[in-house]
C-alpha cells in the first residue's frame, strides 16, 4: 500500500530532475538555445559563403545565447566589416563579437 503512495512522488522527482537538465544556466546553453545557435551558425556560414567580399571559408563562426563569434584572418578592413554586415542581418543574433585579423599587406 505504501509502495502505491510512493510511485507518483518517485515519478514526479524523476521528471524534475529531467527536465532541469534542459534548462539554461549562465554557461551552458539549454537544449533550445543549443539548437537556436546552431541555426544562426549555420545561417551566418551560408551568407558569408555566398558573399562576394567575404568568401566565407576562411571565416570560423560560432555561437552562444545569439551572440555570433567570428575569428579568422582575412585580407582587408573592408572583408572584416562586410563579415559583421552579415552576421548583424541574421535574425535571432543577438551580438557579435567580431575577432576577425586583417592581414598585413606584403
Amino acid at each position: 500500500m505504501n509502495n502505491n503512495r510512493l510511485t507518483p512522488v518517485i515519478i514526479a522527482f524523476v521528471a524534475i530532475i529531467s527536465l532541469s537538465g534542459c534548462s539554461s544556466t549562465p554557461y551552458r546553453e539549454s537544449t533550445g538555445e543549443f539548437f537556436d545557435s546552431s541555426l544562426i551558425t549555420a545561417k551566418v556560414k551560408a551568407k558569408l559563403v555566398d558573399d562576394r567580399i567575404t568568401g566565407g571559408f576562411r571565416i570560423k563562426v560560432s555561437t552562444y545565447k545569439g551572440v555570433v563569434y567570428l575569428s579568422g584572418f582575412v585580407n582587408s578592413d573592408q572583408e572584416k566589416k562586410q563579415a559583421t554586415m552579415i552576421a548583424s542581418s541574421v535574425s535571432g543574433v543577438t551580438g557579435i563579437e567580431n575577432g576577425l585579423v586583417v592581414r598585413a599587406a606584403n
